[in-house]
């Protein structure tokens, strides 16, 4: 306390002087009495000012400094110190409003031992939903890991065969690590929804909606589709810059040298491997929940089931496996949006029975932070934080991230923008409508998921089974693994391009051959998956939770995001400035991290204090905020004068594969008008779209059917796109397949087709 009463003296102090001290200290004085010394948790609020002040006046002193203010330092301190309690007065009301220990983003106590609010006898006086039972025998989790692993590899055996039989395409190291660069813009819209349908989609989102209602739905999917569609103008870039790159990390290192490449080859080896661990574990944990097998066995298996169509098919194989797995999880989608909203599932099964049981419960249990407690208003301080998190860590997860370098670098130069745009919409309503859908009917409904089931991502599995029985779990599970080995295959894909180009050829043998880096690719598939295994097992021996990953892996990485993004579009960045963003912004955010977990809550547990919105927020933001910082001032005042901008061009390609710079040269004309595009989508869907609502405070019945109708159209629509487009731009090749084996011809002359 000895600081803040230090504070409260100096706004005390007489100041006749007209400074900015005088005028703003008598309402800064009276907001600090007001908010920080009366009420509950006053001391531990104080704390929570001084850590949150802390980084914000070395930001002020240091912009004060830049502004070669130096002759006025007295002034400047005034300055600092009073945005300082700006910030601080902001910060105490919160810490207050908290009830200093509570996080607003500890999972709201259900009605558990309480007879059910809308009559549902069965789930009277009960503190669990399962009980500590479940679902199934063991034998149909290992049955269903078993048979689709198998199901897949036998497709994508198949469709390897025929398409290299029938299609004309040669099966080497580039069409293995970057699909022969020749994939459409639908089928790569595809493969980028399935790249960003982590588990956590399927069952995060619908968690993050029953602790805050629909503005947790809102911010899941709204601070993780602006990066797709962001990532539309680097994909143009790349095809314009480097036509032939291979990986993310060869780029940096024809840029910026060795150095360089071995940082960033850290952090997104450090995103991929967290990336996989948080899939896994996901559908670990839902896969015993529901089936009761060994959960060491799902965390090996499941890995090993993707191995299995990856190491065969290499990257084509991950499209047709992401198309296959993405059709699965629409028509699922929609199949519990319609059980909701549009069926007789009593008590729920219609927009008005929803809304109102939706308000009888928010009677029974608010929301603490949400507007009158409402589940049905944008009013809410714990989802608007998560967006804040799930913002951040999300830029750093694709741009740190090889697999969605590497679907920029198959598709078509024409292709690549239109793709990630289209497929940042498409994804939009799978985190949007099963959330709305899931997430809200088990509140509408009062089951009694504990706060451990929550966890768990039991959410989902909880409500499927009240509307669809035993039918509807499994349909969970068949999601849930879909997302899991889709997801996973290109993030082995990616890991492997980065050791096969940036490791082997960078390092080992320069002089290896397109075969040789086949094999190699193929052989790194597998230690991969055999690796991402025993890792996943460590990860759940010591205990680490998903929503731990989740929410960490963005200050860990999100330093990278900046001179990533300059990489390609300011030639002045030094490789200094980029080495030393992303790694100072790396230290930086975890001191930041672990600083306001030990103060505001005086202890370090990652199963409580360190997971909490707070510490990783502000990790988060001092992460991405640093680095840009740093990288632009190094720029401006040292900028790079060797040409490095230019080494793109260096870049080789490997059996002796045709890239046409004619396609990239027609970009020019178009990039300018993209960016813009894509900008505007991304301030409609993160600012426009959450300030209309506001107005409306708590949802009517009205404006809760609009929202409800938006999601459901937007499922339908993005469903008949991902189910049709890929197959109308392919239908040359389909068409020519099909053909052939009706005639027992050979096929496959000339040219390779376009798939």
């Amino acid at each position: 306390m000895e600081s803040s009463h230090y504070l409260h003296s100096y706004l005390s102090s007489s100041d006749s002087s007209g400074s900015l001290k005088s005028k703003v200290s008598p309402l800064l004085l009276d907001l600090w009495s007001r908010f920080c010394y009366h009420g509950a948790g006053g001391q531990q609020a104080s704390h929570a000012v001084i850590a949150g002040a802390f980084f914000y006046v070395v930001k002020e002193s240091f912009l004060a400094v830049v502004a070669a203010r130096a002759t006025f330092y007295h002034e400047a301190l005034h300055a600092v110190i009073a945005g300082a309690f700006f910030y601080a007065v902001k910060e105490s009301f919160l810490a207050v409003a908290a009830q200093a220990h509570q996080s607003p983003c500890d999972p709201i106590a259900m009605p558990v031992g309480q007879p059910n609010l809308f009559g549902l006898h069965q789930y009277d006086n009960r503190d669990s939903f399962f009980n500590g039972q479940t679902i199934f025998s063991p034998g149909v989790g290992y049955g269903l890991i078993f048979g689709y692993g198998i199901l897949f590899a036998a497709l994508t055996i198949v469709i390897t065969v025929l398409d290299g039989k029938y299609a004309g395409t040669k099966y080497d190291s580039e069409e293995f690590n970057t699909a022969g660069r020749s994939i459409k813009t639908g089928l790569i819209a595809v493969d980028v929804v399935s790249h960003w349908a982590w588990v956590s989609d399927l069952l995060q989102s619908s968690n993050e909606a029953f602790q805050y209602g629909i503005s947790g739905s809102f911010w899941y999917m709204a601070s993780a589709a602006i990066q797709i569609l962001l990532f539309g103008i680097v994909a143009m870039e790349v095809k314009r810059r480097a036509p032939k790159a291979h990986t993310v990390v060869e780029l940096v290192r024809r840029r910026w040298g060795n150095s360089a490449n071995f940082v960033f080859l850290y952090l997104c080896y450090l995103n991929n491997i967290v990336t996989c661990a948080t899939l896994f574990l996901g559908a670990g944990y839902v896969m015993v929940s529901a089936t009761g097998m060994d959960m060491y066995a799902a965390l090996v298996l499941i890995p090993v089931s993707v191995v299995t169509y990856t190491v065969i098919g290499g990257l084509k194989a991950t499209f047709t496996s992401s198309y296959l797995h993405t059709v699965i999880i629409y028509v699922t989608l929609n199949l519990f949006v319609f059980k909701v909203y549009a069926s007789d599932a009593y008590p729920v099964g219609s927009i008005r029975r929803v809304w109102q049981n939706l308000g009888t419960y928010a009677r029974a249990v608010p929301v603490s932070g949400n507007k009158g407690g409402s589940y049905m208003t944008m009013f809410s301080r714990g989802g608007f934080e998560f967006g804040v998190v799930s913002t951040i860590s999300s830029f750093g997860n694709v741009w740190a991230d090889q697999a969605y370098w590497q679907s920029a670098i198959a598709a078509k130069p024409k292709a690549a923008f239109k793709a990630y745009i289209l497929g940042g919409l498409l994804w939009i309503p799978i985190p949007l409508a099963l959330a709305t859908s899931l997430g809200l009917a088990t509140l509408a409904l009062d089951l009694p998921v504990s706060a451990e089931e929550a966890n768990e991502g039991l959410i989902s599995v909880a409500a499927a089974q009240y509307l669809l029985g035993k039918g509807g779990v499994i349909l969970i599970l068949t999601i849930v693994f879909m997302a899991a080995t889709s997801s996973g295959s290109a993030e082995f894909i990616a890991m492997s391009s980065l050791f096969t180009y940036d490791v082997y050829k960078a390092y080992l043998r320069p002089q290896a051959t397109g075969k040789e880096l086949l094999l190699v690719s193929r052989i790194a598939v597998v230690i991969l998956g055999i690796g991402m295994g025993a890792f996943s097992c460590l990860i759940y021996k010591v205990n680490v939770d998903v929503n731990f990953l989740f929410l960490v892996v963005g200050l860990l990485i999100a330093s990278a995001v900046p001179p990533l993004s300059f990489m390609l579009i300011w030639p002045a960045v030094p490789k200094n400035a980029a080495i030393s963003a992303a790694l100072g912004g790396q230290v930086c955010a975890i001191i930041a991290w672990i600083v306001h977990a030990k103060i505001v809550y005086d202890d370090l547990t990652i199963s409580n204090t360190l997971q909490k919105l707070g510490p990783t927020m502000d990790g988060a933001i001092v992460a991405i905020a640093t680095s840009a910082i740093v990288c632009m001032l190094w720029t401006l005042i040292w900028p790079d004068t060797t040409g490095s901008y230019n080494r793109f061009k260096e870049i080789e390609v490997m059996d002796d594969v045709e890239v046409k710079p004619a396609e990239t040269f027609k970009l020019d004309a178009s990039i300018r008008i993209a960016s813009i595009f894509a900008v505007v989508l991304s301030v409609i869907m993160i600012i426009v779209w959450p300030l209309l609502t506001l107005p409306a405070g708590v949802f009517s019945e009205g404006y809760f059917a609009l929202w409800v109708l938006i999601s459901m159209v937007w499922a339908v629509i993005a469903t008949a796109i991902c189910i049709f487009l890929p197959l109308i731009e392919s239908r040359d090749v389909i068409m020519q397949v099909l053909k052939s084996l009706l005639s027992c011809g050979k096929g496959g002359s000339g040219s390779p087709a376009s798939s």
